[in-house]
């Protein structure tokens, strides 16, 4: 591994930078902004292998953000690049679908078993948009209740951020707090007999706090809720999906949606998402209309075919939470043998690492740029993602990389 760049040497990453700033508003924008991770981190990449990435600089470092979740085999997987290349060789866009189209759809109805039907898109925003406006076509209702906090895309219904957005954007949107039964019926009294939706993540994981999975009480509440009132269970899984559980995450509860949103794992990296849902709402994703130009090339639907194929194959949840609870525990060694307190919430394959008495994650953010100059790549706030690239020994060569930035962080004191 090579020792990350140091903020004021002259690299090309800091020339991209001044560039950037030039021709693109703020330099960068969304999630893959340089203000997202550690000053000192790079922005810019130049390649990916396995659970490595390369910066600009030629750098090296062991990945576990997986491109914030859409690398779930390993960069560049072969098979997936090859079912790609395929594809490629003969055309991505056409005036109609490909015949990746309905075998991926057949793909996931065999994989999800609250599915009967499946609608493509081309990321996360693009899914949940669709799932509400399928819930409401069917309902013929407005009302959405949204847990607190949580991330559901980046389009005015659900932004994150309010710069730019109405308050007519978000006025059919009611906030409860997730896992917590009494406030879920309190949101849903407050929509009263215009309830189309509830909206429920794989999991709670907002950025920067305890990770919580869905507990089953209250996922059972939600399902009865619903049912009740003839409303939609949407489940988000457009950041969890197939890391927990192949048949989606809410498998585990045992409760399972109307409909349901996929895309970052998907196809390993490629451009794609879902929509997966029951023949309860078969007539209404019919009816609506929501289309892209770049929708339905064949190339990301051949990528995931294979990914889905693999994950099936190598039973991907399982191999995820081993590597996953073996990082972990790594970890948590390491730090209380130097003197920290650290708290590791969320799935194994999806873990979130927060420093305790560390409020603004400033001890995190240092550990993180201790860790990188070691060559490993993580995150001070944000959920973490393991791939099946990686095994035991990147795992532990991470780990060696953990213990230099724990005793360099102790250092500090």
């Amino acid at each position: 591994m090579h020792a990350a760049p140091s903020p004021s040497r002259a690299s090309i990453d800091q020339a991209l930078r001044e560039r950037s700033q030039v021709v693109i508003p703020g330099g960068m924008w969304g999630h893959q902004r340089a203000a997202a991770v550690p000053a000192g981190f790079p922005q810019f990449f130049m390649s990916g292998n396995g659970a490595t990435v390369r910066d600009v600089d030629g750098r090296d470092y062991i990945d576990f953000m997986c491109s914030w979740g859409p690398i779930i085999l390993g960069h560049r997987h072969p098979g997936v690049e090859e079912a790609v290349r395929r594809q490629l060789e003969l055309g991505e866009c056409f005036d109609g679908p490909t015949e990746n189209a309905v075998v991926l759809a057949e793909t996931l109805v065999g994989m999800i078993p609250h599915a009967s039907w499946a609608l493509f898109q081309k990321n996360g925003s693009d899914a949940m948009t669709s799932c509400v406006t399928i819930a409401r076509a069917f309902t013929g209702r407005r009302k959405v209740l949204v847990a607190k906090d949580a991330y559901h895309g980046a389009v005015p219904w659900c932004s994150p951020s309010l710069v730019g957005v109405t308050s007519e954007d978000r006025a059919h949107i009611i906030h409860f707090t997730f896992n917590d039964t009494r406030s879920l019926e309190a949101a849903a009294a407050q929509a009263g007999d215009d309830l189309a939706a509830v909206i429920v993540s794989g999991f709670k994981h907002d950025i920067g706090r305890t990770q919580e999975l869905p507990e089953p009480e209250f996922a059972k509440a939600a399902r009865a809720l619903c049912d009740q009132a003839g409303a939609a269970l949407i489940v988000d899984d457009v950041r969890a999906g197939f890391r927990l559980d192949l048949g989606g995450s809410w498998e585990l509860t045992g409760v399972r949606p109307d409909l349901s949103a996929y895309s970052k794992a998907i196809a390993n990296g490629h451009a794609l998402s879902a929509v997966a849902g029951n023949d309860r709402f078969r007539e209404a994703a019919a009816r609506i209309f929501v289309t892209g130009s770049f929708w339905y090339g064949g190339a990301a639907m051949a990528a995931s075919i294979a990914t889905l194929n693999e994950l099936k194959r190598l039973e991907a949840p399982r191999f995820l939470k081993r590597a996953g609870t073996r990082f972990a525990n790594g970890l948590r060694e390491q730090a209380q043998r130097h003197g920290f307190q650290l708290n590791i919430s969320g799935p194994p394959a999806m873990p979130v690492m927060l420093f305790e008495d560390d409020p603004d994650a400033a001890i995190g953010e240092i550990f993180c740029l201790e860790a990188l100059k070691r060559g490993v790549y993580l995150h001070h706030r944000h959920n973490m993602f393991l791939s099946l690239a990686h095994t035991d020994e990147v795992i532990d060569r991470a780990l060696d990389g953990t213990e230099g930035a724990f005793a360099a962080l102790a250092g500090r004191r």
